[in-house]
């Protein structure tokens, strides 16, 4: 489609990480109803595996390009944060304070529907709004409103924050060499 910005490639490769995960689910398939030793079905483990190599392979070619064409841009991106992307923070905020994730999964709902109906970013709601859905809510919530803050409470292993990242990188970089 000619009005179309995504990237076709970063879709592809999302495409293909759904081939090699299926190849891998056959495989353990296979695998998982062998009574002991060799059987004759072994023989139907190739073909997925070697599909899953060579796909990997070519997937990683497409990523280096990717990556090493990269241009990012920061402004247009902050640009095109909103407050809604941090709904889930708003949930985490309830659960800190005890409420089960379960609930506050409908209240941080509540709150986006509330934003919507007064035609606000649900970042715009007044402590005061907040407090109609749920009393646990404080002036303390609207530190939650801040994407970096957002971005680097995530620090479990895999997460977003900067610390994390970093471990991530420093580790393949060890691994690579």
């Amino acid at each position: 489609m000619p009005q179309k910005k995504n990237p076709d490639s970063l879709e592809l490769l999302r495409g293909k990480s759904g081939r090699v995960f299926g190849a891998m689910s056959g495989f353990m398939m296979t695998y998982k109803g062998l009574p002991s030793t060799y059987n004759k079905d072994m023989q139907e483990d190739k073909e997925p595996m070697f599909d899953a190599v060579d796909t990997l392979s070519g997937s990683l070619q497409i990523t280096a390009a990717v990556v090493s064409t990269l241009k990012v841009n920061a402004e247009r991106m902050k640009g095109s944060l909103t407050s809604d992307m941090l709904a889930t923070d708003l949930a985490e905020y309830l659960v800190r304070k005890g409420v089960p994730f379960r609930e506050t999964h409908h209240i941080s709902g509540a709150a986006v529907k509330m934003a919507e109906d007064k035609s606000c970013q649900i970042s715009d709601l007044s402590v005061r709004d907040l407090q109609t859905l749920h009393p646990l809510f404080e002036s303390d919530v609207l530190l939650i409103w801040d994407f970096e803050r957002s971005v680097n409470n995530r620090s479990s292993i895999g997460g977003t924050s900067r610390v994390t990242v970093q471990a991530q990188i420093d580790q393949l970089t060890q691994w690579l060499n």
